[in-house]
């Protein structure tokens, strides 16, 4: 099993055929031997046991302590990348609390100084009313302790209200920006909703957007009532969103087309006339308004059934059982 002699196996003689003969011989007496090519081997020192054991040692002392410096070096290496770490989370966590509470801090001057919630005017509100209590109070105090006689108290007292009343003048002021801006985004946001394509769930589980004809319609109302909303435009650019307005609502006869036509009518005959801009202001603004109603009515565009509030037939039958 362990010995190829004891296995079958065939054995062949091959003859090896040197270049050159070699020899060995002893030098005697009246033999002249070469030796310029010799070289003199010295055979190693005698290697004992104890020295083989030793030698042993001192190298699995060596294989010891290089694989403990690696491990040593690696578990460092692991713990200061996991020290770096927890110091850059750290800092990212800190700079995002930063940038957090700057944010919010200017949030905050920006609800103050632009509110546009009912949120937002109350803080006013509350604000107000707490700056006045403690200026009363402050007032009071200084007449109690004599700092202040009744007259100047009373004098105090008379300008704390104007102060008051100037503050709620201007945030009535800044409520009613604020109504004018929020009603301005609600209109875009239903102009781009209506517009939006149509997002269909496909047998696959994935959304498609499909652009249909009344979306497509949608989006030609909307872009004619930005050009009536745009500023700084030249008469003839004004009179041509005049005339595609005009096209679009002829197509269709009621009291509402028949009134826009009127308004832009009239507006290109004051801007062929050189009227200023200023003089056109409530015209244009009627007609945005009167063409937003266009656009709000599901006859002419039937994306606005979504964003009616009360069903188009039920308003129908209250307007037939009203008129009977």
């Amino acid at each position: 099993m362990n010995h190829r002699e004891v296995q079958t196996y065939q054995y062949a003689t091959q003859e090896t055929i040197m270049t050159r003969e070699f020899s060995s011989q002893t030098p005697v007496p009246g033999i002249v031997i070469e030796t310029r090519n010799d070289k003199i081997v010295e055979a190693k020192p005698y290697f004992t046991s104890e020295m083989w054991m030793k030698q042993r040692e001192i190298t699995t002392l060596y294989i010891q302590r290089m694989t403990r410096g690696w491990l040593a070096r690696r578990e460092a290496a692991r713990a200061r990348k996991e020290r770096d770490h927890d110091s850059e989370e750290n800092a990212r966590r800190q700079e995002e609390l930063r940038k957090k509470d700057e944010e919010e801090h200017k949030r905050e001057i920006e609800r103050r100084m632009h509110p546009k919630t009912a949120e937002d005017f109350e803080i006013l509100r509350n604000e107000l009313n707490a700056w006045r209590e403690a200026e009363t109070k402050k007032i009071k105090d200084a007449g109690q302790n004599g700092e202040l006689t009744p007259e100047e108290v009373q004098k105090a007292l008379h300008q704390l209200l104007l102060k008051e009343t100037k503050l709620l003048q201007t945030i009535d002021r800044l409520k009613n920006t604020a109504s004018t801006i929020n009603r301005e985004d609600k209109i875009e946001n239903m102009l781009q909703s209506m517009a939006a394509a149509k997002m269909w769930k496909r047998s696959d589980g994935r959304y498609t957007e499909v652009i249909t004809p009344l979306t497509t319609r949608a989006k030609e109302l909307m872009d004619l009532y930005h050009g009536l909303k745009m500023p700084f435009l030249s008469i003839d650019e004004r009179l041509d969103i005049l005339l595609h307005v005009k096209w679009t609502v002829n197509e269709f006869d009621c009291n509402l087309t028949r009134e826009i036509v009127d308004l832009i009518d009239r507006e290109a005959d004051m801007l062929n006339r050189g009227r200023p801009e200023k003089s056109l202001e409530g015209l244009r603004k009627r007609l945005c308004n009167l063409f937003l109603q266009f656009i709000e009515t599901v006859e002419f565009n039937p994306e606005a059934a979504r964003f009616q509030k009360v069903p188009r037939k039920m308003l129908q039958e209250a307007q037939t059982n009203f008129n009977q």
